[in-house]
């Protein structure tokens, strides 16, 4: 498509390019993970912790989260977790409605795209075959690719670099707090995906400059559309 016909597609682009979470934003991993989580914890710990407890901090690494289950059982916690999860992905794993049809609408509008997520790579990419998804986007970043995690910048700053644009002609769009605190502190436009993880409350205090309940809406925020969707 030429340069024109991108403009005409989306003519009051807000960025130039769109980074995203993976899961709770692309794609519906949260029964999976909530199931592994009670896996794990009751395997590991002989009871399951309470599902506003396992939940809370899904955007930053696994291992990481595990730690704050139990410090001492943190690897056995990440261990049992991985077998469970690999056993069950591809059955709980679901696709979100319009999520392709969105990419396929951006990719057309000439937004240059890429995936920055906490997960380990194989295993996101995994996730993102599984939906055909791939074609969109540009790299995938997971957890194993950089020494410095979300809520940190870093990862986002790294997704700019590889896009090869400034951070702040780039929108970040993720579920969890998490997201929302990196893309701020990047400089980036955060875009708080509202079917996800976290409440509209919990993105919004962490820094979600818009709030979307679709990717429909996301659109409509990264082609300048979105006035309606500002946090107030």
């Amino acid at each position: 498509m030429s340069s024109r016909a991108q403009a005409d597609v989306c003519p009051e682009r807000l960025v130039d390019g769109v980074l995203f979470d993976l899961d709770g934003t692309l794609i519906d991993t949260l029964e999976l993970i909530l199931t592994s989580m009670r896996h794990a914890t009751l395997t590991v710990l002989g009871a399951p912790l309470a599902d506003e407890v396992l939940m809370h901090n899904v955007g930053v690494p696994l291992a990481q989260q595990m730690r704050e289950f139990s410090d001492e059982h943190a690897d056995d916690l990440l261990r049992v977790y991985r077998e469970h999860n690999e056993t069950v992905h591809d059955a709980l794993v679901r696709e979100y409605a319009g999520v392709s049809e969105a990419l396929v609408r951006l990719s057309a509008a000439g937004f240059r795209m890429g995936i920055v997520t906490s997960k380990m790579h194989r295993v996101a990419a995994r996730g993102i075959d599984l939906f055909g998804l791939g074609e969109h986007f540009e790299f995938l970043i997971g957890s194993d690719d950089v020494a410095i995690h979300k809520p940190d910048p870093f990862p986002l700053l790294r997704g700019a670099e590889l896009l090869g644009i400034e951070p702040g002609r780039c929108a970040y769009v993720g579920d969890s707090p998490h997201d929302m605190a990196a893309a701020s502190s990047a400089g980036m436009i955060a875009v708080g995906a509202l079917w996800g993880v976290a409440s509209r409350e919990r993105l919004i205090e962490a820094g979600a400059r818009y709030e979307a309940r679709d990717m429909g809406e996301v659109v409509d925020v990264v082609c300048g559309y979105g006035d309606r969707l500002l946090v107030n």
